[in-house]
């Protein structure tokens, strides 16, 4: 490879790291908001929203999301990575208008549904094409910069919330939510390559080529198949005995990781609110959550590259279990951000480890299935997690409960990735092989 190949190679890198970067923030935003927000609606006397109710709303968006993981990682086979992100985001962002316009809270519980189904496609879609244009040893690293996007997402709906809705309410924070379909997808239309994996399998060699040439890569090797077979499609290699029971080994740990993300994203400002913590105070605890994640994950990730992403993965899931047992009892205030910022790593962090674990660990003719179908069904953990703390709080248990009952899952979370597989290095150096389909 010459060192303009090299240069191109590397730009084109860097585009899509920066491209996903930007989706995930939104999507982290679109998400958090509703835990940022979650006090407002309570005290917007028209809706009348009890703790309960509001948790269950807070679940609508996760059941959407965990319908749109499994759709798109069967519908990037059929229509490609770029159109599947390029759809997503745009649907997502026109269900965070409607949720801004809605007149009633069913309908708003509607919109979020609705919005859920694009925010879905998001993720795994972002994740593979990451992988797919990193270099085999960034991979870990270039996962974690990406989806660093999600806390900073995060922080940027904590951040504007303070800041806005004392003044405008909670509906500006909705309309801010569907900026990405004037600000992203242009950029997206524009710079976002194909997957040349996806290219090559569905025998568009010619075009993988041209691209391929422009980025200043080659075109990934063809994996054919045994002479008088048909090459299985990605759901059917999915369920293969060699696939099928590591898949839901990282479904169930995305289970407990996903239920600490959107519990605590949803319920953290409310649950330091009755911890007796003024509501701003609240929210610097969910941006100092978020930070924490976001600077936590990036260092921790090249730790993942060269040690492997086993222990990296049960370590960050014990530093969450443990902060969110400290944060049951009073102590300084800064003690109490640093404790927060921690279980931040330890939940979001995790996740992150744990995207990135999927990605290396399945070779890439079924990676974006595999990231679809575990972060799908890991969704449940999603759509659990702000009932859950809705109960929570509804009910006469004591207020260190409310901490006590998110470190149990991620204590829980720590034996599941005992049970995973090892891999020290992602599953296929880059450029990835992929099958040829007869």
């Amino acid at each position: 490879m010459t060192p303009g190949d090299v240069r191109s190679r590397s730009r084109s890198e860097l585009t899509v790291l920066g491209l996903c970067f930007a989706v995930i923030m939104f999507d982290g935003y679109d998400l958090i908001v509703y835990g940022a927000t979650v006090p407002a609606l309570m005290q917007y006397e028209p809706w009348g929203l009890t703790a309960p109710e509001a948790g269950v709303i807070g679940s609508y968006a996760l059941v959407g999301m965990l319908v749109g993981a499994l759709v798109a990682g069967v519908a990037t086979d059929a229509v490609g990575r770029r159109k599947v992100l390029l759809i997503s985001v745009s649907w997502f962002s026109l269900s965070m208008a409607a949720c801004a316009m809605a007149p009633s809270a069913e309908l708003f519980g509607l919109f979020r549904l609705l919005g859920g189904l694009g925010l879905g496609g998001v993720m795994p879609t972002a994740i593979a094409l990451t992988a797919e244009y990193s270099a085999s040893h960034r991979r870990s690293l270039n996962n974690a910069l990406m989806f660093a996007g999600y806390p900073v997402g995060g922080v940027l709906a904590a951040a504007l919330a303070l800041a806005l809705m004392p003044v405008f309410g909670f509906r500006i924070m909705y309309w801010i939510g569907a900026a990405p379909l004037v600000i992203v997808v242009p950029f997206l239309w524009r710079h976002l390559p194909e997957s040349l994996s996806y290219l090559v399998a569905k025998g568009r060699t010619d075009e993988a080529a041209r691209l391929a040439e422009r980025l200043g890569t080659r075109v990934p090797e063809a994996v054919s198949s045994a002479p008088g077979t048909r090459a299985k499609s990605p759901v059917a290699a999915l369920f293969s005995r060699r696939h099928f029971g590591p898949a839901m080994l990282f479904a169930i740990t995305s289970f407990f990781g996903l239920l600490l993300v959107y519990g605590l994203n949803t319920w953290l400002p409310q649950i330091m609110k009755s911890a007796g913590y003024p509501l701003s105070s609240s929210l610097l605890f969910l941006v100092m959550m978020n930070v924490g994640a976001a600077v936590g994950s990036i260092l921790v990730a090249p730790v993942g590259d060269r040690l492997g992403m086993k222990p990296v993965t049960a370590v960050t899931f014990v530093a969450a279990a443990l902060s969110i047992y400290l944060l049951s009892s009073p102590t300084a205030s800064w003690l109490m951000y640093g404790l927060v910022a921690i279980a931040g790593f330890g939940t979001i962090g995790t996740q992150i480890m744990v995207n990135a674990y999927v990605a290396m660990h399945f070779p890439p003719e079924v990676r974006a299935t595999a990231l679809g179908w575990t972060l799908g069904i890991g969704r449940l953990g999603a759509v659990v997690g702000p009932t859950f703390g809705g109960i929570l709080l509804a009910s006469d248990l004591a207020t260190e409960w409310n901490f006590y009952a998110f470190a149990i899952p991620a204590a829980a979370g720590a034996l599941m990735v005992l049970l995973l597989p090892k891999g020290r290095r992602a599953a296929a150096p880059a450029p990835d092989a992929v099958p040829v389909r007869a």
